[in-house]
């Protein structure tokens, strides 16, 4: 099925009791969308971080509903499990999120391949992310293995920017 429609993907016989829905994110999203952000293994901001950088749930629900943010969020029943958003202008991934516990299922594999497809709908060819310049942490290896390539920049946050084209 392709991104940006809704879809249940039941897992293997690891997994057997979780499924998992996958959808556009939706304005109502934001809340759950900051509460999860701070309870990431890697990388993770509290809400109040997130504030101190201009990002409530406020302006996150307004970057859903004006259409400045491509989103897609996974759920386990009641529990969002992990989102994923990209800016619609730049055609930057500006987050993969998870929580721990949903980590190594394919979840994000699934987020970041549905935010790829619909960016590049939204007339991008180039897509780029910053992440993590420490090779021992996850993100490094998990973009690289899916070929997101260095560009050799590093963002004002000391990250290295990758891009996929």
């Amino acid at each position: 099925m392709r991104a940006g429609h809704n879809r249940a993907i039941p897992f293997d016989h690891r997994f057997p009791q979780m499924t998992i829905h996958y959808r556009d994110a939706l304005p109502d999203d934001a809340a759950a969308c900051i509460d999860l952000r701070g309870r990431t293994r890697e990388n993770a901001f509290s809400a109040a971080q997130l504030a101190e950088l201009g990002i409530t749930k406020e302006s996150w629900a307004a970057g859903i509903a004006g259409g400045d943010s491509i989103g897609r969020v996974a759920w386990e029943g009641e529990r969002m499990a992990g989102y994923c958003f990209a800016d619609r202008e730049s055609g930057e991934v500006l987050v993969l999120a998870l929580l721990p516990e949903f980590e190594n299922r394919g979840i994000g594999r699934q987020l970041l391949q549905d935010v790829v497809s619909l960016t590049r709908d939204a007339g991008h060819t180039r897509l780029f992310l910053a992440c993590s310049a420490d090779p021992r942490s996850r993100s490094h290896g998990f973009y690289r293995h899916l070929g997101w390539k260095a560009t050799g920049e590093i963002d004002e946050a000391g990250d290295e920017i990758l891009e996929l084209s």
